[in-house]
């Protein structure tokens, strides 16, 4: 994995944790929790993506800088992102005994 798949998931990772927060406000984790929430879900969805479709994310073809393929990465970071945020949110809710 290179340096730009990286900065992909690491940004659509992000951009999906806060995108979630926002939009489901019960699951919001505020800025700093939405974005470090979509962060780590971000390096987790793209490194599931790769290791599920390495086509689609420019690991069959040896590496080098392919556009699609770091769209790739940032579609996969950005639902990472979105997921991880959105489970912490119902997680935090469930033990603050709030509803989701």
């Amino acid at each position: 994995m290179d340096l730009a798949s990286l900065i992909a998931q690491l940004a659509g990772g992000v951009l999906g944790g806060n995108a979630a927060g926002k939009g489901v406000p019960s699951l919001d984790l505020g800025g700093a929790g939405n974005t470090i929430a979509g962060a780590l879900g971000g390096l987790g969805g793209g490194a599931l993506l790769q290791a599920l479709l390495p086509a689609l994310t420019g690991a069959a073809t040896g590496g080098g800088f392919d556009v699609g393929a770091i769209l790739g990465q940032l579609v996969g970071g950005g639902a990472g992102g979105a997921i991880v945020t959105a489970i912490v949110g119902i997680v935090r809710n469930m033990m603050s005994g709030q509803r989701a």
